[in-house]
């Protein structure tokens, strides 16, 4: 399984989980969850056999207004 680890600027549950349905519209291969309880506010995704298209995420995280960079 491949995991990656982002950390952004999303602040609230509401846009967390708008992100989230977002993103599994592309990718709905991917386990997404969110811990915005933590400093860096991490995006997690894991993926049993597809790669992460880890700059299609930043992108598609920016076209919403969000910041978003890989950690891991």
């Amino acid at each position: 399984m491949q995991v990656e680890i982002f950390n952004t600027n999303v602040e609230r549950e509401k846009d967390a989980a708008a992100i989230i349905e977002h993103l599994l519209q592309h990718f709905p291969h991917y386990q997404i969850n969110f811990d915005l309880e933590d400093c860096d506010r991490i995006l997690r995704i894991a993926a049993k056999q597809h790669p992460i298209n880890k700059q299609q995420v930043i992108q598609l995280l920016g076209v919403k207004g969000y910041a978003c960079a890989h950690l891991i």
